[in-house]
């Protein structure tokens, strides 16, 4: 179950940050929200991931969970473009989750 909690922060974590850019700073009110709420629900289920997972697994976990799928919408939906070396870099970071999750 702490692995499922870990899954639906990280997805919130990234709806948070998704949010957060197409409010403009904060500008329009409707992703301003989904910032808030995604934001704490976010670090919610976080901290019930970590009553069973150790520190440091959720934590690396959660934030690597949020620089790929933040770094995917980001091409996806603001165009955003991606070097070699940054694409090298986020299969780096693929790896290393994948890594803690088989080693945990």
């Amino acid at each position: 179950m702490e692995w499922i909690m870990l899954l639906l922060a990280a997805v919130l974590e990234v709806t948070w940050a998704v949010a957060m850019k197409m409010s403009e700073g904060f500008t329009k009110v409707l992703p301003a929200i989904v910032t808030a709420v995604g934001y704490i629900a976010s670090a919610l289920f976080l901290s019930l991931a970590m009553k069973k997972l150790p520190l440091g697994t959720a934590y690396a976990m959660w934030t690597g969970f949020g620089i790929v799928g933040t770094t995917l919408l980001g091409v996806l939906l603001f165009h955003e473009g991606l070097s070699a070396g940054q694409i090298v870099c986020v299969v780096m970071i693929v790896a290393g989750i994948a890594g803690l999750k088989l080693l945990a």
